[in-house]
């Protein structure tokens, strides 16, 4: 038998290129198993709350001694108010680290300016911030408010409270302290703060009626309690198995026992018996660092983008005022009297 020119050097080809496949096969492969590995990473949650583990406080501790959340997120380790001009400078590569840190400040001014925390016309003079990480709205408040004003901050991390205090005395603060305590068993007595202020510390927290519980028995009658936190839609209709999976690892993913609606902690609100005026609302639409850095930073966040977007998630913001009521009611009426006369 014989074989033709052509077919020969169509035969010497083929056994040509099948020496390169190999290690390009080789390689394909290898690409594969690394993507592989990467998607099971980055879709295994990587902080799952255990109960009764000071999981928050523990992440806390080593992320504040490894510095790496304050030199990303500044000193305030909650999201940010954004304008118009912000959403589109968070975008521009040379102005976002700043737009960043600079909302954050914004936030803390409307959130005050919503709690309606002076509407009676006098701001308040003793102030408790639950959740206070490594201080940095407790300080702003306590510059805010004046000499006048004490704030104190509480967290579950030692480490917080000595990196919050160091930065008060670089400021040359004297009205703000830190400590550290159990925002669900509080050292401090009934009726102690005009203004008790939650700035998503809700979502760390493994029994949300006793977190709001506890900071309506320590707020003064006519006092304000507002409380910003990650929050999830209300149901019905219920959560389909999808959503559930995509909670799930929101709930793992950053140390979350699991989230409430914003209705459900209104009823908690209600549940006290003890507030009044109880108002909520979504601000999700100018938080907006979770809809727009969701597409531009990496796969986790936006996975939080996406339940942020797609309504899964809703960010809660709830403002309530403590009754008067008995003997400290007249008290605080008369100090109110008092205060206009001055004026």
């Amino acid at each position: 038998m014989s074989i033709s020119a052509n077919a020969l050097s169509s035969i010497a080809s083929v056994g040509a290129l099948s020496v390169p496949l190999q290690p390009a096969i080789l390689l394909a492969g290898a690409c594969v198993l690394a993507l592989s590995v990467a998607a099971f990473l980055l879709n295994k949650p990587s902080r799952a709350y255990q109960a009764g583990e000071n999981t928050v406080g523990k992440e806390y501790d080593a992320w504040t001694e490894e510095g790496i959340l304050e030199y990303y997120w500044g000193e305030h380790i909650h999201l940010g108010f954004y304008n118009d001009s912000d959403v589109q400078n968070i975008k521009n590569p040379l102005k976002s680290s700043a737009v960043f840190k600079e909302t954050k400040y914004k936030f803390i001014d409307e959130m005050y300016k919503w709690s309606g925390a002076e509407a009676g016309g006098n701001k308040p003079l003793k102030v408790l911030d639950v959740g206070c990480g490594i201080g940095g709205t407790s300080r702003y408040l306590a510059k805010k408010l004046g000499e006048d004003t004490k704030v104190t901050g509480i967290t579950l991390s030692p480490n917080q409270v000595q990196r919050a205090t160091e930065l008060a005395k670089a400021r040359g603060l004297a009205n703000v302290e830190f400590k550290v305590m159990d925002a669900l068993k509080m050292d401090f007595p009934d009726n102690s703060f005009d203004l008790v202020w939650g700035c998503e510390s809700g979502e760390h927290m493994p029994d949300k009626y006793k977190y709001v519980e506890e900071m309506t028995r320590v707020l003064k009658p006519g006092g304000t309690l507002v409380i910003a936190t990650w929050c999830q839609r209300e149901t019905p209709p219920e959560f389909t198995e999808s959503e559930k999976e995509k909670l799930k690892f929101l709930y793992e993913e950053w140390a979350h026992p699991y989230f409430i609606s914003i209705e459900e902690y209104e009823r908690h609100c209600k549940k006290t018996g003890k507030l009044e005026a109880i108002s909520g609302a979504n601000w999700v639409k100018v938080i907006r660092e979770i809809v727009t850095l969701g597409e531009l930073a990496g796969y986790r966040l936006e996975r939080m983008h996406r339940a942020f977007a797609s309504g899964l998630m809703t960010y809660g913001m709830i403002k309530v005022c403590c009754k008067l009521t008995g003997d400290c009611a007249t008290e605080v009426r008369s100090r109110l009297r008092s205060r206009r006369a001055e004026g």
